[in-house]
This record gives C-alpha cells, sequence and structure tokens, in this order.
C-alpha cells in the first residue's frame, strides 16, 4: 500500500539490541519483499530485528496509523509527527507483541491511538502555560486574583473527580470534552461501536458529576 501522504522516510533501525522473542517463520527474512506475509508474521520478524520485514510493515501500516493520529489530533502536521513517532516506537517495541492475544492491527493502532492521545495532553499543557506566563506578567486586581484561585480548585476538583471514573469511561471522556471529539469520532478512534461509545460517555458524565457533588 503506497504511503504518499506521509512522506518522512521509514526510521533507521538502530541502537536495539536483539531481541528475545520467537524466532520469525522460516523463510520470511529471506523472501519478504517477494511474498505475501501476514501483518502479524511481519511483526514478530520485526521484533527479531528484520529490517526488511520492517520495511515492509512501514508499507503497510503508516497510513492507518496516520489515520488514527488524524482523528485524534485533528492536525495533519501533529498527526504525521505522531505517526512517524509510532513507527519508531513499533521498531523498539515490537519484540513484545504476542500473535496469540491479538492482530497486528490492532497493537500498533493502540500504540497510535495512546501517543496521539499523550500529545493532545501535551498540547493543552503547553497552552496552559503559555496562558500563566501571560496571565503572571498582567497586573491583577483583587478580583481577578480569587477568580484564579476558583478556576485553580475547579481544575483540582475535576481531576479528582476524573480518578473515580473508570479507565474506558476517562478515555472516552477525554477524547470527547478535552479533545473536541464527537460521539462518532470517539466510537471510531476507540474502535468501539458508536452506541457503546454513547454509554461509555453518559455513564461517565454521571459518575463525574457525582464525584464533584462529594468534592463541594
Amino acid at each position: 500500500m503506497a504511503t504518499a501522504s506521509l512522506t518522512l522516510p521509514p526510521p533507521a533501525p538502530a541502537a536495539r539490541a536483539a531481541p528475545v522473542a520467537a524466532a520469525p517463520p522460516a523463510g520470511l527474512n529471506r523472501s519478504l519483499a517477494d511474498q505475501e506475509a501476514t501483518s502479524e508474521e511481519l511483526l514478530v520478524a520485526v521484533g527479531g530485528g528484520d529490517t526488511t520485514a520492517f520495511a515492509a510493515l512501514y508499507e503497510r501500516v503508516t497510513p492507518q496509523v496516520l489515520g488514527v493520529a488524524l482523528r485524534v489530533l485533528r492536525d495533519r502536521a501533529l498527526a504525521e509527527e505522531v505517526a512517524q513517532e509510532v513507527m519508531v516506537e513499533v521498531w523498539r517495541k515490537a519484540d513484545r507483541f504476542d500473535p496469540d492475544r491479538g492482530s497486528a492491527s490492532g497493537w500498533v493502532t493502540t500504540l497510535a491511538h495512546r501517543r496521539a492521545v499523550d500529545r493532545v495532553r501535551s498540547e493543552q499543557a503547553s497552552r496552559d502555560r503559555d496562558d500563566r506566563v501571560s496571565r503572571r506578567d498582567q497586573p491583577r486586581e483583587y478580583d481577578d486574583v480569587a477568580d484564579e484561585v476558583q478556576v485553580r480548585l475547579d481544575h483540582w476538583q475535576v481531576r479528582r473527580a476524573m480518578a473515580e471514573l473508570t479507565v474506558r469511561q476517562r478515555e472516552a471522556i477525554e477524547l470527547a470534552y478535552f479533545g473536541g471529539h464527537t460521539y462518532r469520532d470517539v466510537a471510531a478512534v476507540l474502535g468501539i461501536p458508536e452506541g457503546t461509545a454513547k454509554s461509555r460517555l453518559r455513564d461517565g458524565l454521571l459518575r463525574l458529576r457525582h464525584a464533584l457533588e462529594d468534592l463541594v
């Protein structure tokens, strides 16, 4: 599959010691370019340090990785950066992949989603720092200081309340309300039915409301 949408070259597979994962299937190293190996076979071979398998896997999964990153970040430049980081991570962690526990596509997609969500949080944290610096450099009246204290208290309460949610509820709410995604986007990013995404958001918000009420 062509990867014209992501013009960066595959990361150079360097600085990783030979893994102790299971050896790739017989003959895979010799003819990967000429045979239709499954993504699982390719990923197992990458775990064994096979650079040919990595090049083939890169061509196959990069469009999917880019798509996941783009849905989460909604910024193509950031999504391309994240996609490149994910493929580096695939090379470094391929020896941890267990084909008996899931598909290669699911494994790579999970890495892509986690890194994209991390980038959303990082970008938001950077904007928050810039806002704090901007406010710090401006003269502030008493009411402004009081408002800032209340905002910080609210943020603390939300963080405490979010900790009361399940991992799946928190993941959905972070995407929807901190990442600005619709429930359809949440369903697509998490790979779940739209009805399930709605349920997680509804149940998570109810639980969040009760947790916030307990903190008042």
